[in-house]
């Protein structure tokens, strides 16, 4: 079982899982041009059976995204919770303990699947992942307007089941320039084939 990891058209593979690429900006690997910072690509498996490998470890830390007002807009539309300290910046820059407007912290656990992408890449042979749901979550930290967050990615488990594979990753989100992280959550998918 080895490693895969792809940049662009090119392959680079390890049966040890010691991979070797040269990348001085993000914008080497998927177009975003900040300095890498950690950053890693995503981790692309051959097989789910190889996700095996980093039961217990950390698989990735993933790359800066910016939160912005306009996305915290749309999730309080999408979600309806309109409230003053994620809507009204002025307001939030007068009366609020943090001074700016915050995400939802509903709208940073939702990230969860878009930063899980940006870690590992699930084989084409999984017809299906679900979202099976969360055995914990806290937010230690709000997320200002205009701040950039980030995931570390961890594997807690994996385990077959009759119809499925079931995999519980440990994410930590955090903040940048933050002391605590922002969100922290366990969370279970079931990749089906």
């Amino acid at each position: 079982m080895g490693i895969f990891l792809t940049i662009g058209n090119q392959t680079l593979a390890s049966g040890r899982g010691e991979l070797q690429f040269q990348a001085k900006t993000i914008d080497d690997i998927h177009g975003i041009g900040r300095p890498l910072e950690n950053a890693m690509p995503p981790i692309v498996l051959e097989t789910l059976e190889s996700l095996k490998n980093f039961v217990g470890r950390e698989i990735g830390t993933t790359d800066w995204l910016l939160v912005t007002q306009e996305r915290i807009r749309q999730f309080a539309e999408a979600t309806e919770d309109r409230q003053w300290i994620h809507t009204d910046p002025e307001r939030a820059r007068s009366e609020s303990p943090y001074g700016a407007t915050i995400a939802h912290g509903f709208l940073t656990l939702s990230l969860l699947s878009y930063f899980i992408k940006r870690a590992i890449q699930i084989p084409r042979d999984v017809r299906l992942s679900v979202n099976y749901g969360l055995n914990r979550v806290r937010f230690p930290a709000p997320v200002r307007t205009g701040s950039e967050i980030r995931a570390r990615v961890a594997l807690q488990s994996l385990k077959d089941l009759p119809d499925c594979v079931e995999a519980v990753f440990n994410v930590s989100i955090e903040g940048k320039d933050t002391a605590k992280p922002c969100c922290v959550a366990e969370w279970i998918v079931r990749y089906y084939f």
